[in-house]
C-alpha cells in the first residue's frame, strides 16, 4: 500500500476545447476505476486534469450548470478565478461558540487532509451570535472541494476533476459519482443580452432610518464616555422579487468589471446563495509570507458630485476617516506583533477606487513565525478587523449583537480558499444572501466620535450602490 496521499493524473497536455476535455478525463477515470492506472492509496486525493484552451468563461460555465453545492471566487486582481460544482470532500463546523473555535476546527482538518488541493468557502462573522433560519445552509463554518473545477489564471486554463479517497468507500464506487457528475455536466450556454432580474415588487431595510439613527445614538454615546474608539454598524435591505431566480446572475449582470474586487459566491442549496462583490483583502498566506491590509475610510463619488480625483484628494483630506483609518491600521500592527518576525507597514496611505467609491487603503507585508505559520492563528488574530467589528474589539462585538436587529451570518465574515501551503481571506462585504424570491443586502458604516447617523445612512445606501445598479438594468 503506498503511502501518496496527492496524485494529479494529466489527461492531456495540450490546451482542449470543454466537450473533448471532459472526454479524456472520462477515460482517465476509467482506466483508475479498472486498475491500469490506480496508485493504491487508502486515503488521499487524486486530481484529473486537462489544460483548456482561453476561451472558456468560468462563470458561463457555472450558471449552465444544475450540480450543487457551485462555488465561484475571483481574486481583486482577476487572474486567479476558479469555478466548482459538487462536493468531492467539505470541511464542516456548524455550533455556536467562539470564532477561535472555528478557526481551529478548519486548521485541523485541512492539515490533516495531507494534500494541497484548495477548498473555498467561507464562516460566520461572530459565531457567537445566535444566527437567522435563513442562514442554516451555509452553517457556522463551511468549506468545499469541488468536484468539478474550471481554474483560470495569468498563466492557463485547467479543468480539474477531485476524487477524494476517504479510506471507506470502495474506490469503484467513487469513481462512478465522478463519473456520474461528469454526465451530468451541461454545455456552456450563454444567457441572451436580455436574461436580466426579474422585477422587484418590495424594499424594507432592518433598521429602518428611524430605528437606525436611535442605533448610532446609543454607539455615539458609547464614544462620549470613553469606552470605545469605533464601531461598525450594518442595515439589512430586503428585496421581494416577483418570482424565484438564479441569484448567480448577480455576477453575469455586473455592470463594473474593472472595479477592484473580488467576486465570491458560493450556493449550497438551489437559489441559496452568498455572494460578495467585496473591496478589502483580510489576507493572503503563502507559507509564512503574508499579505494584509487597512481599508477603512469611504468617500462616495456621487454623493461629492465629483470625479475620482476630486474624491481622493477628499477622502486623504477627511479628518474622520484619516481618524478611522488609524484605527484600523494601528490596530492590524497591534494584532500582528506577537505572531511575526517582520512587519513592513506602509507609511503612505493610498486611494483604493472602485466604480462610484473612494477608500483608504494602506498595505501591510509580513513574515509569520514558525510557529504562527497557520490560517487559524491568523484568522484569529485578524477578524474581525475593526473595518467590520470596532475598537476595542470584544466590547464592539457584543454591542452589535445588543444594537443591530439582525444576525450577521457570514456578512463581514473570512471568506474564499484554504490549503496546506496558502490561503487567501477576502471580508464578506458589500454582500447578499439570496433564498428564492428574496435577496437580503448587507452593507455597514463605521462610527466614530463625531459621525452623523443620517450621512452613516447615506454611505451604506452608497455601498451597496453597485448591486442596486445590477438590479436597474432590469427597469
Amino acid at each position: 500500500m503506498s503511502n501518496m496521499t496527492d496524485i494529479i493524473i494529466n489527461a492531456a497536455e495540450e490546451p482542449q476545447p470543454l466537450l473533448p476535455a471532459v472526454d479524456m478525463i472520462r477515460k482517465s477515470i476509467s482506466g483508475y476505476a479498472t486498475g491500469s492506472d490506480r496508485h493504491d492509496i487508502a486515503t488521499g486525493l487524486v486530481t484529473f486534469t486537462v489544460p483548456l484552451l482561453p476561451s472558456i468563461d468560468a462563470l458561463q460555465w457555472l450558471n449552465s450548470q444544475s450540480i450543487y453545492p457551485r462555488t465561484y471566487w475571483m481574486n481583486r486582481e482577476g487572474d486567479d478565478i476558479a469555478a466548482g460544482i459538487g462536493q468531492a470532500d467539505s470541511i464542516v463546523y456548524d455550533h455556536q461558540g467562539p470564532n477561535r473555535r472555528s478557526f481551529e476546527l478548519l486548521q485541523q482538518h485541512i492539515t490533516a487532509r495531507q494534500h494541497n488541493a484548495r477548498y473555498f468557502g467561507g464562516c460566520c462573522f461572530d459565531n457567537v451570535q445566535q444566527r437567522d433560519p435563513g442562514w442554516k445552509p451555509f452553517k457556522s463554518l463551511y468549506f468545499i472541494l469541488p468536484e468539478i473545477q474550471i481554474t483560470v489564471t495569468d498563466r492557463e486554463n485547467t479543468l480539474s476533476c477531485h476524487l477524494f479517497l476517504d479510506g471507506r468507500t470502495p474506490v469503484n464506487q467513487l469513481c462512478a459519482r465522478l463519473m456520474a457528475t461528469l454526465e451530468a455536466m451541461q454545455p456552456v450556454v450563454t444567457p441572451s443580452p436580455d436574461c436580466n432580474l426579474p422585477d422587484v415588487t418590495s424594499t424594507s431595510f432592518k433598521p429602518d432610518m428611524k430605528q437606525w439613527i436611535e442605533i448610532c445614538n446609543k454607539a455615539l454615546e458609547k464614544f462620549q464616555k470613553g469606552f470605545m474608539g469605533k464601531m461598525i454598524l450594518a442595515r439589512q435591505t430586503t428585496l421581494k422579487f416577483s418570482v424565484p431566480f438564479s441569484p448567480l446572475l448577480f455576477l453575469i449582470k455586473y455592470p463594473f468589471p474593472d472595479s477592484s474586487t473580488y467576486r465570491y459566491y458560493f450556493e449550497p442549496e438551489k437559489n441559496k446563495a452568498f455572494f460578495s462583490f467585496t473591496p478589502e483583502r483580510l489576507y493572503r498566506r503563502d507559507h509564512d509570507r503574508l499579505l494584509t491590509e487597512a481599508l477603512a475610510g469611504t468617500c462616495s463619488k456621487q454623493a461629492l458630485e465629483e470625479d475620482s480625483i476630486d474624491a481622493c484628494r477628499h477622502l486623504l483630506n477627511s479628518e474622520k476617516d484619516i481618524r478611522e483609518h488609524r484605527f484600523v491600521k494601528d490596530t492590524i500592527l497591534k494584532e500582528l506583533s506577537p505572531i511575526c518576525s517582520t512587519i513592513d507597514m506602509e507609511e503612505e496611505v493610498r486611494a483604493l477606487q472602485l466604480n462610484s467609491l473612494v477608500h483608504l487603503y494602506t498595505r501591510c507585508k509580513a513574515t509569520l513565525n514558525p510557529e504562527s505559520s497557520n490560517d487559524a492563528t491568523v484568522l484569529s488574530s485578524l477578524h474581525p478587523t475593526p473595518a467590520v467589528g470596532g475598537v476595542p474589539r470584544d466590547e464592539a462585538l457584543q454591542q452589535i449583537i445588543d444594537l443591530e436587529p439582525f444576525s450577521r451570518g457570514w456578512y463581514a465574515g473570512p471568506i474564499g480558499w484554504i490549503s496546506r501551503q496558502s490561503s487567501e481571506f477576502a471580508v464578506g462585504i458589500r454582500s447578499a444572501r439570496s433564498d428564492g424570491q428574496t435577496v437580503f443586502l448587507y452593507s455597514g458604516a463605521g462610527l466614530v466620535k463625531g459621525s452623523n447617523p443620517a450621512s452613516e445612512w447615506q454611505e451604506v445606501d452608497h455601498k451597496i450602490g453597485d448591486m442596486l445598479a445590477i438590479i436597474r438594468q432590469t427597469l
